[in-house]
């Protein structure tokens, strides 16, 4: 059986891309996705804080550059283009192999943090600016919401990750 171990691939190479590579960023994607949105839209609005539109940052940023932004497209690009490829292709070809040239081995917690971290700067930072929005949204209460949703998202995605991977060598 072709396994793919993050511990091996970091070393000196990136992940071939393959089905199983595709599989992964899907299946890691989708439950770092749905973790995102049920801490953003459930739990903290029940818990007395802001509600997330992530779908809403995209519609926004679609009509930035002069595409269709109605509430499908921009539900689209949340769920599908950035929540199961995007971020996960900046882990697995990105941050992963830089962290391990510049950290080393360590555990997976703290880089996934960070990176989920590095996300909230990218959407939150910049991707609002560029779709004509105020830089960190005037700092309001949706942008911490948005925080502890992306650090969550980092740390879901690449829990699930070495879930499968562990799973692929047993």
């Amino acid at each position: 059986m072709n396994t793919i171990s993050s511990d091996t691939r970091l070393v000196g190479s990136l992940p071939a891309i393959n089905f199983n590579t595709l599989g992964l960023m899907f299946i890691s994607g989708f439950f770092a996705t749905i973790a995102f949105d049920l801490w953003g839209q459930i739990v903290s609005p029940g818990l007395g804080f802001a509600n997330l539109s992530p779908h809403g940052l995209a519609q926004s940023l679609l009509g930035s550059l002069g595409l269709p932004n109605n509430a499908f497209a921009g539900y689209f690009v949340h769920f599908y283009v950035v929540g199961l490829i995007g971020y996960p292709i900046g882990w697995m070809f990105i941050f992963a192999p830089i962290w391990q040239r510049v950290a080393g081995n360590t555990h997976w917690l703290l880089p996934s943090a960070i990176y989920g971290f590095g996300l909230w700067v990218f959407a939150i930072g910049g991707i609002t600016s560029l779709a004509g929005l105020p830089f960190f949204l005037n700092f309001t209460g949706i942008v911490w919401v948005a925080l502890v949703g992306h650090v969550l998202y980092g740390i879901v995605m690449v829990a699930m990750l070495k879930y499968i991977e562990r799973n692929q060598s047993a």
